[in-house]
């Protein structure tokens, strides 16, 4: 073997070496129960509630599921090899069926509260919202968000949401009413029964484009501003790390970015 070619074996194994160190330092979450079930069955279930637009919302004139966490989830299914199965809950069942081994992993901008995290683990957030009202147009009781919290105010939250315990805290004279399935707030807002009811940024947009006769009441600075993320049940902190890993990348890589513009919510993205 000539010097020159010695010298050449010698500075690739040398790189060769040096690149197997790099990637044996960097950390990887390991497989974990939840992984090693999905990679087995090659399927991955994902909770979602249908009923919120832009995130998991099903379109009544077509039937077909969109919204960014349906894109995203098709994204995290293509990432761990597998093909996703869609299971319908909602925020009141999302603990139980996630703790019933219903779903592997819930993917609906899920807020997360203090309540929450006494039964959930979360992902890393990738967007986040403040709270509105929603009220009529021809609302004379509810004209700015300083008329809310007044006496004889009937203020609506969906049960389960985490405008409930938000609300609950923070009204001091009017009345709060939560609003349980198959009772909806735009109903009961309709009907006259409660004056005005809270929501977050994607509901409410969805709200101001499909009903002419609902009102948007922003809150005059920020008020109860809630990270979203992806949930788990706890126990298994590998299959957490992994999704965590996702979202690491989806915002890296632009997939979050991309899919927000889509639903109109890049306003709402954390981007770090």
């Amino acid at each position: 073997m000539t010097r020159l070619s010695v010298r050449t074996w010698g500075r690739t194994w040398v790189l060769a070496l040096l690149a197997w160190f790099a990637v044996s330092c960097v950390p990887m979450a390991a497989a974990g129960p939840v992984s090693d079930r999905v990679k087995a069955a090659k399927t991955l279930r994902v909770c979602i509630w249908p009923e919120y637009y832009g995130i998991t919302f099903r379109n009544p004139r077509n039937q077909q599921l969109e919204g960014i966490d349906i894109d995203l989830s098709t994204e995290f299914a293509k990432d761990v090899g597998a093909r996703i199965e869609y299971v319908e809950t909602s925020f009141v069942r999302l603990v139980s069926d996630l703790g019933a081994d219903r779903c592997d992993v819930a993917m609906f901008a899920v807020g997360i509260t203090v309540q929450r995290e006494q039964s959930l683990k979360f992902s890393q957030p990738y967007l986040q919202s403040d709270i509105y009202g929603m009220t009529t147009r021809g609302s004379r009781s509810v004209q700015s968000w300083e008329d809310i919290d007044k006496p004889g105010i009937q203020v609506a939250v969906q049960a389960g949401t985490f405008m409930e315990p938000v609300m609950a805290a923070a009204l001091k004279y009017a009345k709060l009413v939560v609003i349980r399935p198959p009772l909806t707030r735009e109903q009961e807002l309709e009907s006259g029964r409660v004056d005005v009811f809270m929501t977050d940024y994607p509901y409410s947009r969805r709200l101001m484009a499909s009903a002419d006769w609902i009102r948007l009441v922003s809150p005059p600075k920020p008020f109860n501003i809630i990270p979203y993320a992806y949930a788990v049940k706890p126990g298994d902190a590998e299959w957490l790390a992994q999704i965590d890993q996702f979202v690491v990348r989806i915002k890296t890589d632009g997939r979050l970015e991309r899919a927000a513009r889509k639903y109109g919510l890049s306003e709402i993205v954390v981007a770090r």
